[in-house]
């Protein structure tokens, strides 16, 4: 049984992201327990800018860690409102708390059924198994 977390109330990728609703149209992007275990340590994050419009399924940016180099995906299709500055500094905020301060960026979403095709934390554990 594995000892990564997957918190209910967020919505999940098959590219290994997590999307938690802000409220207002906006909702914040980050990598799962399995993603950043699977990378190892990060030692840099590559982020879009705030403004830019993303389209869910792209290439938005990269994490680098000691082991690759991996595409950061847009889960939805929107414009992005905040990154996580934070990353620049300490971008091992992803290894220790890819759900809390390691967040990487908000979008506000152009279509907010979007987030019901994602997957809830029981189907994306599903597909890891």
């Amino acid at each position: 049984m594995s000892t990564l977390e997957y918190p209910d109330d967020l919505r999940y990728t098959t590219d290994h992201e997590w999307v938690r609703d802000q409220g207002g149209s906006v909702v914040r992007v980050g990598i799962t327990a399995y993603a950043q275990d699977a990378l190892g340590d990060v030692v840099y994050v590559s982020l879009p800018s705030v403004g830019d419009t993303v389209t869910a399924g792209d290439a938005v940016g990269e994490v680098e860690s000691t082991k690759s180099v991996s595409d950061i995906y847009a889960p939805v299709t929107g414009e992005v409102t905040a990154v996580n500055d934070a990353l620049d500094d300490t971008p091992e905020l992803l290894n220790t708390d890819s759900y809390g301060d390691g967040w990487m960026y908000e979008i506000r979403v152009e279509d907010a059924g979007a987030l019901d095709d994602m997957l809830d934390a029981e189907g994306y554990q599903a597909k890891l198994d």
